[in-house]
């Protein structure tokens, strides 16, 4: 019971605490008054309100799932697929269509089963041929390999399979609706091709004429994504009204709107949330729910099961037979097959139809969902066991500074995070000394956010990466580009008073996994030119100071050679600070280190621009003392990540922040370091993981010209995005 008081213009409610459980509607007391009732009656409420959301609503997850993968896809994959990709579809869809089915009517014609499944089984062969993008999508973007060579080739053969199947649904929906007539079904497969070709030849280019109008700099209005929301719905019951599913609208509509920024990306991220989180896991439950693994016969689960296994196993054969013409290793070629058998939603939503339409009984739909998910189960682990990137990004031959000849062309591939690091960069590759006897190409790789508008460059190589497989992009282009040297930037950004700006633990976690897998020498810049102002030394008229840190091991001995470059520059002063740690190195590393610095001085003689100097040091407090004494009067320092084992430098590395840098790196880019240089920190390159196949070095061939021809042909600068 409660009583109302009022007192002004509100009202207090007094509720008695002690009504829990009412005494029945018989002795005319009002149950909800009483907290049990109420609390019965409001999780009625709640669950009727869901069920009937959920019944209303489900279609519609169907609907905006298969239109929101069709977004994603890129169209221009469709209409030049490429050679592989091409070839893959055109021979794998019907082979495996032809041996499943084959297997199919053979079990049917020999193997003892019930009716019902043995009028199934030739629909469930058939269905083993379909490869849908959205499946293989999926699939690609959970194992992150959606930017990989091989699942780019993965994704664009199952677009084409996705849609020659869709095209033959169809025809085959024509001559169903028809009733097989052939005047009526050719009808009504002309309409239907008449609605492609309108939405894709007249809507879309329509679409693109609209979105070109879209500033990208501002959030996307919300009629845009009204338009878009609208379309789908609309193209779906277009479908319907000319014979067709109701799905094929969905599909055509995704590929009228474009892909990517600025309208394609929101419209994605806005569908992400209702079809991820509630439509999708909807559909997903009510298919579980339809599914009744007790009207399973034991032997009708040994016969899919068979028919799925060797299914599979035609789909993984054909790839790897078709692979050895076009160029695919085998290793990629399995992985590619594994990924062709990927299942998801589309099978569920054709077996859903089935059942529905009465072709498929409780027992076929129930081994129906269980064959997708036991697909499911068995190719990704697969997939994840056999693919590992980082093996293919080792090349057959050295690629470092140091051992690249003189008269060679110098090839830097530099990555470039946001306009920042823009001039040091710039500054740092005119210090590499281009000339027309050796040439310096740079290969620029922007990393973006997706969203953002991509810069005005002659040719872009695009790749929509997470941050954890981006380095596996960044080693393939390295390693493709022939790159000697690679750039990467440094995680943290000063701010103008000398502080830490910024941090981004993504590039971080990235440099990491690129030092691991580089197939070249790699260098982290960390750039401090904010503080100083970056002069820039194309105008000949500034001077770029380099000093290169030298202790010793591969790593010095690479940074000292790029340096040794740097210095026949004639606006570069070199100076070459060598530490020699007492009781660190034998006398076989300190020959090696001697023989490397005396080419370098005898390569300089009489260059007054050119300036060594040694100091011993004994403990680590003494080298770390000694770093902090050098004269902040360098634009760029140079040094190496590792160096030989020594017991100096495993007292500093106990207090190193990022190890990335090794300790010496550390210490020079570390924000209590009183200097106003850039870093470069320098990697040679590793071949078998992280040891190094050869680490002699040998001595590096330097020209003994000091003068700079500023004449020479420049770089050229390829763009990728």
């Amino acid at each position: 019971m409660s009583h109302e008081v009022s007192v002004g213009n509100e009202f207090i409610v007094c509720q008695y605490t002690d009504n829990i459980a009412g005494f029945g509607t018989w002795i005319k007391r009002n149950p909800l008054n009483y907290a049990v009732p109420l609390i019965l009656l409001q999780l009625s409420a709640i669950s009727l309100a869901s069920l009937l959301i959920e019944i209303c609503l489900q279609p519609l997850g169907i609907v905006y799932r298969r239109s929101n993968s069709c977004v994603r896809m890129d169209t221009r994959r469709v209409v030049h697929p490429g050679r592989q990709a091409l070839v893959l579809a055109v021979s794998t869809m019907p082979i495996t269509l032809l041996f499943s089915l084959s297997l199919a009517i053979a079990l049917r014609s020999y193997v003892h089963m019930d009716d019902s499944l043995a009028n199934a089984l030739p629909l469930l062969g058939a269905s083993q041929c379909v490869t849908a993008f959205s499946n293989v999508s999926c699939l690609l973007i959970e194992l992150k390999m959606a930017s990989s060579e091989v699942g780019r080739i993965a994704s664009s053969t199952a677009m084409l399979c996705d849609f020659m199947s869709t095209g033959i649904l169809i025809v085959v929906a024509g001559i169903q609706q028809s009733g097989f007539d052939p005047v009526k079904s050719a009808c009504a497969i002309s309409v239907s091709m008449l609605f492609v070709a309108v939405m894709l030849c007249i809507i879309r280019p329509i679409v693109k004429g609209i979105v070109r109008g879209i500033p990208t700099l501002i959030p996307l209005q919300e009629h845009y994504v009204f338009f878009c929301f609208t379309g789908v719905l609309l193209s779906a019951l277009v479908s319907e009204m000319i014979g067709q599913h109701f799905l094929l609208g969905p599909l055509v509509f995704g590929l009228v709107v474009p892909d990517g920024p600025p309208l394609g990306a929101p419209v994605i991220s806005k569908l992400d949330l209702p079809i991820g989180k509630f439509f999708y896991p909807t559909f997903l439950t009510t298919s579980g729910l339809k599914t009744n693994i007790y009207k399973i016969h034991l032997r009708s689960l040994w016969i899919v099961a068979f028919l799925n296994l060797f299914s599979c196993l035609i789909k993984i054969g054909v790839v790897v037979l078709v692979s050895r013409f076009l160029n695919i290793y085998f290793h990629d070629s399995v992985v590619i097959g594994l990924i062709m058998n990927g299942k998801g939603i589309c099978e569920l939503l054709m077996f859903n139809m089935w059942r529905e339409c009465g072709v498929l009984t409780d027992q076929e739909f129930a081994l129906s969902v269980i064959s997708v998910i036991g697909v499911t189960a068995i190719v990704t682990p697969l997939i994840k066991l056999l693919y590992n990137p980082s093996k293919r990004h080792f090349p057959l031959k050295r690629r470092t500074i140091q051992h690249t000849k003189h008269n060679t062309e110098f090839r830097i591939l530099v990555c470039i995070k946001d306009q920042e690091n823009v001039p040091c960069v710039i500054n740092l590759l005119e210090a590499s000394d281009a000339r027309e006897e050796t040439p310096v190409t740079v290969i620029a790789v922007l990393l973006e956010e997706p969203g953002a508008e991509p810069p005005t460059c002659s040719l872009v190589f695009s790749a929509i990466s997470h941050f954890q497989t981006v380095h596996d992009d960044i080693c393939r282009l390295a390693l493709d580009q022939n790159a000697t040297f690679l750039i990467l930037p440094f995680h943290r950004h000063w701010a103008i008073d000398g502080s830490i700006g910024s941090t981004n633990r993504s590039m971080q976690n990235m440099n990491v996994r690129v030092l691991d897998s580089a197939p070249c020498s790699v260098g982290i810049l960390v750039d401090r030119g904010i503080l100083t102002g970056s002069l820039s030394i194309l105008n000949n008229q500034s001077i770029y100071r380099v000093a290169v840190i030298y202790i010793g091991g591969p790593d010095d001995a690479e940074s000292l050679c790029y340096g040794a470059r740097m210095g026949r520059h004639n606006n570069v002063t070199l100076t070459i600070i060598r530490f020699l740690l007492y009781r660190c190195d034998s006398a076989r590393e300190r020959k090696q280190d001697n023989s490397l610095i005396d080419e370098v001085r005898e390569a300089n003689t009489g260059n007054k621009k050119f300036i060594y100097k040694e100091h011993v040091v004994k403990d680590g407090v003494g080298l770390a003392t000694c770093l902090r004494s050098i004269d902040n009067c360098f634009d760029l320092m140079l040094v190496g990540r590792d160096h030989p084992t020594c017991e100096v430098l495993m007292g500093l590395g106990a207090w190193s922040e990022c190890p990335e840098l090794g300790v010496i790196g550390d210490i020079l880019s570390s924000p209590d370091f009183e200097s106003t240089a850039s870093v470069l920190v320098v990697q040679q390159q590793r071949l078998h993981a992280d040891k190094l196949r050869n680490r002699m070095m040998r001595p590096v061939v330097i020209s003994h010209e000091s003068v700079h021809d500023s004449g020479s042909n420049r770089s050229g600068t390829v763009s990728m995005t």
